[in-house]
């Protein structure tokens, strides 16, 4: 079995899970146009959830308030995991979805960088 697959699901099936959950992919890429990372990013509650793979053995997951202006390199986390994919995904996955601000209010979106040095809105997940 390989360190992609310990547990018993595939990093496929648990990135199909996050796809499920509300996730957004983006595809980061350098000025040749080749894939550098994959990047998946879900607005739910008041916070806001990001993954990036940079490869199968460096991954980073991590949450942020819903009100953070740059969720891709955010000023405050309230959690975060960096490892393997198989481990990440994992962590990332059994995060509580419950999230919510004392008045109830919930995120309304965020701003991410998009191709082309274009930003993207991205609304929250339902």
């Amino acid at each position: 079995m390989s360190s992609a697959e310990e547990g018993g699901a595939s990093v496929d099936a648990r990135l199909m899970d996050l796809m499920d959950r509300g996730y957004k992919f983006l595809h980061p890429r350098d000025g040749e146009g080749r894939v550098v990372a994959v990047v998946g990013i879900r607005a739910h509650g008041s916070v806001i959830d990001v993954l990036r793979l940079d490869a199968e053995d460096d991954v980073v997951a991590f949450r942020v308030p819903g009100d953070e202006s740059n969720v891709l390199e955010p000023r405050k986390m309230l959690w975060r995991c960096r490892g393997e994919a198989h481990e990440v995904l994992d962590e990332l996955l059994s995060l509580a979805d419950d999230y919510l601000n004392a008045d109830g209010t919930p995120v309304k979106g965020c701003w991410v960088p998009g191709e082309g040095g274009r930003a993207k809105w991205l609304a929250p997940a339902r």
